[in-house]
């Protein structure tokens, strides 16, 4: 088998978008996606500003054509009023997010990558990477082993690949779930954008996601389960739909995400709860700008060591400024939790 050029671990929006731009600039890129497609993911509405992104990725067309729910800003009720937040407008007119259905968003993006030539090997689990002289030189996976120029791991918040190299994983806050669910039914107040709710003890998440559907997220700020069959207020009268999922958004980042053969991207790299917003607008920019430094790498000859420190510092800045307006959002709550 010929050398491959770029491994990327896992298959979703951050590790397709990385995947799609090293296509098209010719390289050899194998996924390895070790669950099988579609999956639930909480936090569904894309922002706005997700839309240059789609078309760089060559996806903008499907996504407008998916029939995905859209909407223009988002009601939020932090303390005693409920307010409408919109995205913003500008000469063209108001701007709109999309309430996208991950599968198939998923879908779309990995298809892109599939046309443009990237191989998807699923489901195919990484067991370790392959480090040869302190350089990161291929994986062992359930397949055999696959040599690489660079890997991306892009295969979510169970920080793989930081925690094969025993990278430093820094947290910000106490453990945290995300637990989150759907309901089948109608709920008219919820049909024309969604709403984040705060409360004593975190805050509720509720969103039509399709026609009679709707999604809903529930934050503790302490360690608390949830009931079975849990709904929000709003959506008493409703059918609860499937189990209730659960994610760790416990905040976190890992420092070093990139390294001498690789970068790491999404929620791998960095995690944030839900109402930082914009997760899945950042994991493709996460994904898209590592294939940026790869390509100038090997295309321009840019010093491997300068764009390890680029990538590095971009992405550390970006979550730290994000963590510091997350801070100051929950320090507006009437009972913001003591751990702020």
């Amino acid at each position: 088998m010929s050398e491959t050029n770029v491994v990327i671990i896992g298959s979703g929006p951050s590790g397709a978008a990385a995947a799609i731009l090293l296509a098209k600039m010719g390289w050899r890129v194998v996924i390895v996606e070790r669950e099988t497609f579609p999956r639930d993911r909480p936090g569904e509405t894309l922002h706005p500003g997700i839309e240059p992104l789609l078309e760089q990725l060559g996806v903008a067309a499907q996504i407008l054509s998916a029939d995905f729910l859209r909407h223009e800003g988002n009601w939020v009720k932090w303390s005693s009023e409920s307010t409408f937040v919109p995205f913003g407008a500008d000469e063209r007119g108001k701007w709109r997010g999309f309430q996208a259905w991950r599968s198939h968003f998923d879908a779309i993006l990995q298809n892109q990558a599939i046309e443009l030539g990237v191989e998807i090997r699923q489901p195919c689990r990484a067991l370790h990477p392959v480090v040869r002289e302190n350089r990161i030189v291929g994986v062992e996976t359930s397949d055999g082993f696959l040599p690489s120029s660079f890997i991306i791991d892009a295969a979510g918040s169970g920080h793989w690949l930081a925690k094969q190299l025993t990278l430093p994983i820094q947290t910000y806050s106490p453990r945290l779930i995300a637990y989150y669910g759907y309901a089948s039914g109608d709920c008219p107040i919820r049909d024309d954008a969604p709403a984040i709710v705060a409360d004593k003890s975190g805050w509720t998440w509720t969103a039509r996601v399709r026609p009679q559907l709707y999604q809903w997220t529930r934050l503790f700020f302490a360690n608390e389960t949830i009931e079975k069959n849990w709904l929000p207020e709003e959506f008493q009268g409703l059918i609860p739909k499937g189990k209730i999922g659960a994610a760790d958004v416990t905040w976190r980042v890992v420092p070093a995400c990139a390294g001498l053969g690789y970068f790491i991207v999404g929620d791998a790299a960095a995690v944030l709860d839900p109402a930082s917003s914009h997760g899945v607008l950042k994991a493709i920019m996460s994904g898209m700008m590592a294939a940026h430094l790869i390509i100038q790498m090997v295309n321009k000859g840019a010093i491997e060591l300068q764009a390890i420190q680029a990538y590095r510092q971009w992405l550390n800045n970006w979550f730290g400024q994000d963590l510091a307006k997350l801070r100051e959002l929950y320090g507006t709550l009437p009972h913001p939790p003591d751990w702020i």
